[in-house]
């Protein structure tokens, strides 16, 4: 989380306990879940999953039913693997969808993160407009399940 390439998460000056304390809130969410992701059994990303209803878009859109909120981080690494982050974020997006009642993804990224958009649209994501979160400008984008399958060739 204090990782340069983690910098859109802001916790840049936390420590392990607020680290800690941040996850342990989210557990303790009824709208908000936080999964590892493993990658030959060795934690290499994370996924974050929220009802946007309740939870970072509160007011910010009109939530529809099925929708999804969703963040993800790749953890770094001094050996990177050629589309690896892509394959990441599209393992989220069929974890996701797996649920039945998932009919939208829900993103809303800071503005500035523009590798982030491109793996956005890369699995279907199609932007809406800028909003003003309490910490950031964001770019609220939408997926549904027939963008994300249309994206990837499924």
């Amino acid at each position: 989380m204090t990782h340069p390439k983690a910098a859109f998460w802001m916790m840049q000056d936390a420590s392990l306990v607020d680290v800690e304390r941040a996850y342990m809130e989210i557990a303790a969410d009824e709208h908000h879940h936080a999964y590892l992701g493993l990658h030959d059994g060795v934690p290499a990303f994370l996924m974050e999953k929220y009802d946007p209803a309740h939870r970072e878009l509160v007011g910010l859109y009109e939530p529809e039913p099925g929708d999804v909120g969703m963040h993800f981080l790749v953890a770094p690494t001094d050996r990177p693997v050629h589309g690896f982050t892509r394959a990441v974020i599209t393992a989220v997006m069929r974890h996701l969808f797996a649920d039945p009642a998932t009919r939208r993804v829900v993103v809303e990224p800071d503005v500035a993160n523009k590798a982030v958009h491109a793996l956005n649209e890369a699995v279907g994501f199609v932007p809406e407009r800028e909003i003003q979160k309490p910490e950031k400008k964001a770019l609220l984008s939408f997926c549904t399940r027939e963008q994300f399958e249309k994206a990837v060739g499924a």
